[in-house]
């Protein structure tokens, strides 16, 4: 037997993403329903190559005999129907910012933090991380199980298609209109993305630090370990798919880059392309359609005594959303839900 599988949110971005890596791994699904707002019911949305689904009305839906909802729709959208779809039986991975800090839900990355999805129990709900703070905890367990991490600095240089199909659609604009000497003003960004850098993403808090940076730290916290220094600065970059870190670690014991490198080699999820000649790093241009966090550059820092560097990409869609949410629920069916 298979499972039902809603995929809530199906005409955005990352739902179009879901349902692509669904078929793409094969999982055992008896039924999958393409949910989303009114104003998208009836449009089409695929499921592998064969299949076309009709969106439904999300508000509408009953949930009763579904057995996972993989959600990403809004954080608004999702504190309504996602405790609603668990109310009816269906377990939520929600991939909204919504619950993620929320103490009776989980917040899971399955190569880092697995156990912590038994908790689901508690609400129905699972919470997927903040695309940034998934490549980059993908990339620091080993490194923190081999040497302890005291303290991370990292900058983000973050994809447009962080910001959704709207973020594209400006980037695409404004690069357009700079060769046929137009000015698209910026509705989705605060400033001009194309040819342009941006180091605000989210809204400014009282300390000055954004809310994307402030979910790196304390999503780090919850997943990682509660003890580990974060300080983080993220830029958005005219780039389309595929977010890009430069992180720095001060561990607790000497870790030598050949030993990073190997527990990084060994570590799941990983992809170490690191030659120390032109070319020989990986770019958000090819990581983009690939699952892998993808980590280059690494060396060591003078600077303090147990330091290490390096570069860190990843897939923005897949793995920082989609993937990371058909993950968690491939270790649900493995190991909590029967069809």
């Amino acid at each position: 037997m298979g499972y039902k599988i809603a995929v809530i949110g199906a005409t955005g971005n990352v739902g179009r993403e879901m349902l692509r890596i669904l078929d793409e791994r094969k999982f055992p699904v008896s039924d999958v329903v393409a949910l989303a707002s009114a104003r998208s019911v009836g449009r089409e949305v695929s499921f592998g190559d064969k299949k076309i689904l009709k969106v439904q009305d999300l508000a509408k839906f009953d949930f009763t005999g579904t057995h996972i909802a993989l959600s990403s729709p809004g954080a608004k959208v999702s504190a309504e129907h996602s405790p609603r779809a668990a109310a009816q039986g269906a377990v939520v991975v929600d991939n909204t910012s919504h619950f993620r800090m929320h103490d009776d839900v989980p917040l899971v990355v399955p190569e880092v933090n697995p156990e912590a999805i038994a908790q689901y129990t508690k609400t129905g709900i699972i919470a997927n991380p903040n695309c940034s703070t998934i490549q980059m905890v993908v990339a620091l367990k080993p490194l923190h199980t081999l040497g302890g991490i005291k303290r991370v600095v990292v900058s983000t240089y973050q994809s447009v298609s962080g910001a959704g199909k709207e973020g594209m659609d400006e980037l695409y604009a404004q690069t357009k209109s700079v060769f046929v000497h137009e000015t698209q003003p910026p509705h989705k960004f605060p400033k001009p993305i194309a040819f342009n850098v941006i180091p605000q993403i989210d809204v400014f808090m009282e300390d000055g630090s954004t809310k994307e940076e402030w979910k790196m730290v304390v999503e780090t916290a919850k997943i990682l370990d509660p003890k580990i220094a974060v300080s983080a600065t993220c830029v958005r970059v005219p780039v389309f798919i595929g977010h890009s870190e430069s992180v720095n670690v001060e561990f607790e014991r000497p870790v030598s880059v050949a030993e990073a490198t190997a527990a990084l080699r060994k570590a799941p999820g990983i992809q170490v392309l690191d030659e120390r000649e032109p070319g020989g790093y990986i770019t958000p241009v090819d990581c983009a359609g690939e699952d892998a966090v993808y980590v280059s550059r690494i060396r060591k820092d003078p600077t303090v005594p147990n330091g290490l560097s390096f570069w860190c990409v990843s897939d923005n869609l897949r793995k920082g959303a989609a993937l990371n949410a058909v993950q968690i629920a491939e270790v649900l069916i493995k190991d909590y839900i029967k069809a």
